[in-house]
């Protein structure tokens, strides 16, 4: 599902990427760990389309990326690829139910199937009563699950997620990582998750870890 190598990337003089490899099966789970500044999130940004390398190759279900611009790269990312972080970034002037129809909207879904497929998701993650709550009135759980329908709602190939736990109690992370498995198992979607909670990653089917740019162990 994933395929990329020899990515390098650079900021200034520092090099943040030094050459890395990187792979992932359909409905695979993978961990990446590391100390902060291991260029973890770099990696993920790039693998989601966010940021571009300065080197190496990229395909993502067969679609080599890198060759994709503009409007072609926005559609791309915005059907195939799903984004979780650690902050939700949920649009405070929208219900539970709006905020997840947006990217269904800029897929040019019609309103009846965006809000059918929003209202499935919500209730899926146990939502059904939460969807005219506007986010100041959901607790930060509820904010993340209906951050996580959001990224599914056009049935990506991909979900990668950033501390989706980061800021949680404990009792709502551990609900949280279990919903990221029951996902894969219910959509089949390849899982990428950028984490430092070593249960998060000891519940996922591969975990890699990053130093100063490279994994220390092999990715593939």
């Amino acid at each position: 599902m994933i395929q990329a190598k020899g990515i390098e990337k650079s900021f200034g003089t520092l090099k943040v990427l030094k050459g890395l490899d990187f792979s992932a099966e359909k409905s695979e789970v993978v961990s990446i760990m590391g100390a902060s500044g291991a260029g973890k999130s770099t990696l993920l940004q790039i693998l989601g389309t966010l940021s571009t390398p300065d080197a190496g190759s990229l395909v993502i279900d067969g679609t080599d990326v890198l060759n994709l611009k503009g409007d072609s790269l926005a559609r791309f990312r915005n059907r195939k690829l799903g984004f979780v972080f650690q902050f939700h970034h949920l649009l405070p002037e929208f219900t539970a139910l709006e905020n997840v129809m947006i990217p269904a909207f800029i897929a040019k879904r019609s309103r009846k199937d965006a809000e059918s497929a929003a209202r499935g998701l919500l209730t899926d993650l146990g939502l059904a009563d939460r969807l005219d709550h506007k986010p100041s009135e959901l607790s930060g759980g509820e904010q993340q699950r209906v951050a996580i329908a959001r990224a599914l709602i056009n049935k990506p190939a991909v979900l990668f997620a950033d501390e989706p736990s980061g800021n949680l109690d404990s009792k709502t992370k551990e609900e949280i990582h279990r919903l990221f498995f029951d996902l894969r198992d219910k959509y089949g979607q390849t899982i990428v998750i950028v984490t430092h909670d070593p249960d998060l990653a000891g519940m996922c089917d591969r975990s890699l870890y990053m130093v100063d740019g490279q994994f220390v162990q092999n990715a593939v």
